[in-house]
C-alpha cells in the first residue's frame, strides 16, 4: 500500500524540511492523522513526522537550515518546525516507561513499531515513508481503516488505563470515522472504565467532548455513550429525550444545509433548565462567553415564528437560528429561519437624553424608562424615529406621573 499523492506531501517547503533531517531517508516519516486522513480522501489538517532522531539533533540540524524550531513538547520529544507553507510537528520515537492514566513518562527509542505501539487506535498506527510514500502498518489498521472500524492496539483496558481520555476519543473517533456499530472489546472496556473520567480535568473532557460534537454526525457515537451511562461522569444529568433532540436537529441541520456547530448540539444534550445547564457549563470550565451562548439559547421553550426578531435582537441572530432548530415546530422551522436571513440588529433611535429633553427627571428612573421604551419598541416590531419617539413621549408621561 502507498499513500497517494496530495499537496501538503509534495510541497516543496515540506521536502526540503525531511531533506535537512534526513538526506538519506531512513529517520523521518510521516505519522498520524495526516496517513489516515490521505488514505481516506479527506483533507488534511495537520502534518506530523516522527523521527528517530533525538530532540536536540533535530533542533540543531534545523538550525544548520535556518529554520526556525520551537520546543513546543521538548520532554516528550516534539519540536515544531515553523515552514512557509505552515508548522509541522516532529517527534523524537518512545515507549512508555510508566502511566497513570492522566500523563506518560516516556523514553526515546529508535524502533518503529514501538513507537507505533504506544498510539490509541490501530487506524493511528500508520506510518509512511516521505520519498516512497510505502506505508507501514503493523496492527492491522488499514483493514480497520476499510471497515470503518476503531480498534485500539493490543488491549483495550490497558489502553485505557494508560490515558483515560481515550474513552472520549473512542467516541469522537466513533463519529468521525466509524460506521453505525462499535468493537465489542472496545466498547465494552469504555463502559468498565468510564469512572475513570472523573479523574481528569473538566477542561480535557469538555475539548474531547465539543470535538465529538463537532463531527458530521454524532447521533450514533453519542446515542452509545447515553445507552452505557458515560454522561453520568461528565454531566449530572442530560434531558431525558437527548438522543431524539439531537437526531432531530441533526435532521434539520441536514435540511436547511447549515454546518455542524459543537455548541448547538450540546444544548440538545443539557437539561432544559438553564440553571441546571448553567452548572454543568461552569463545572467543565466553558468560558463566560460560552456559558452565556448556551443560557441564551434555552431562553425559549419553542420559539414563536413572530417573536423570532425580538430573539435575534436580545440573545443575537446565531442563538435565535439554533433556538428554531432546536426548539421550533416542524413547521415553523423553513419561515423562522427565514426571517434571519441578511438580518441586521436595529439600534433604538434614542437615548437617556432624549428622555430628559422630554421633562422626565434625572436619576434611576431615567434607565427604567428608557428599558420600559426599548421593550415597547421592540414588541412594535422596532420602528424608526417618529414611532419611537411617540412611545418614549408616551412612557415619560407615564413615569412623571407617578
Amino acid at each position: 500500500m502507498k499513500l497517494p499523492s496530495a499537496p501538503w506531501n509534495q510541497s516543496n517547503s515540506l521536502k526540503q524540511l525531511i531533506a535537512a533531517l534526513d538526506p538519506s531517508n531512513e529517520k523521518i516519516r510521516f505519522v498520524g492523522g495526516a496517513v489516515r486522513d490521505t488514505l481516506l480522501g479527506i483533507p488534511v489538517r495537520d502534518i506530523d513526522l516522527a523521527t528517530s532522531l533525538e530532540p536536540g539533533e533535530v533542533i540543531a540540524l534545523l538550525k544548520a537550515a535556518a529554520i526556525k524550531a520551537i520546543p513546543t513538547g521538548i520532554d516528550h520529544g516534539t519540536i515544531t518546525a515553523v515552514t512557509q507553507d505552515g508548522p509541522v510537528e516532529i517527534t523524537t520515537l518512545r515507549r512508555d516507561v510508566s502511566t497513570d492514566g492522566r500523563r506518560a513518562t516516556v523514553r526515546f527509542t529508535s524502533d518503529w513499531k514501538e513507537d507505533a505501539a504506544r498510539r490509541d487506535f490501530t487506524i493511528n498506527a500508520l506510518s509512511a515513508d516521505p520519498e516512497t510514500l510505502e506505508v507501514f502498518d503493523y496492527f492491522n489498521g488499514l483493514a480497520d481503516l476499510e471497515a470503518r472500524q476503531i480498534r485500539f492496539i493490543g488491549s483495550a483496558a490497558d489502553r485505557i488505563a494508560e490515558d483515560h481520555l481515550r474513552i472520549m476519543r473512542y467516541f469522537r473517533f466513533l463519529a468521525r470515522f466509524g460506521q453505525d456499530r462499535v468493537e465489542h472489546e472496545a466498547y465494552g472496556a469504555c463502559i468498565a472504565a468510564a469512572a475513570s473520567l472523573k479523574s481528569l480535568s473538566r477542561e480535557r473532557i469538555a475539548d474531547e467532548l465539543m470535538k465529538l460534537l463537532g463531527t458530521e454526525n454524532p447521533a450514533f457515537a453519542v446515542g452509545k455513550m447515553l445507552d452505557a451511562g458515560i454522561f453520568g461522569h461528565i454531566f449530572s444529568e442530560t434531558d431525558g429525550n437527548a438522543s431524539a433532540i439531537l437526531e432531530r436537529l441533526l435532521e434539520r441541520e441536514r435540511e436547511c444545509d447549515i454546518p455542524p456547530f459543537a455548541l448547538r448540539r450540546l444544548v440538545a444534550l443539557l437539561p432544559k433548565d438553564g440553571d441546571k445547564a448553567l452548572k454543568i457549563v461552569t463545572l467543565l470550565r466553558f468560558s463566560k462567553k460560552m456559558r452565556r451562548a448556551v443560557t441564551d439559547r434555552l431562553a425559549e421553550a419553542q420559539p414563536d415564528p413572530q417573536n423570532i426578531l425580538a430573539l435575534a435582537y436580545r440573545h443575537g441572530a446565531q442563538a435565535a437560528s439554533d433556538m428554531i432548530l432546536l426548539f421550533a415546530n416542524d413547521q415553523d422551522v423553513a419561515a423562522s429561519l427565514s426571517k434571519l436571513q441578511d438580518w441586521e440588529k436595529p439600534v433604538l433611535p434614542l437615548t437617556g437624553g432624549d428622555l430628559v429633553t422630554m421633562g422626565l427627571q434625572r436619576g434611576p428612573i431615567v434607565a427604567e424608562t428608557l428599558s420600559k421604551v426599548e421593550e415597547a419598541w421592540i414588541k412594535k416590531g422596532f420602528p424608526g424615529e417618529g414611532e419611537a419617539l411617540e412611545l418614549a413621549r408616551l412612557l415619560v408621561r407615564e413615569a412623571s406621573a407617578r
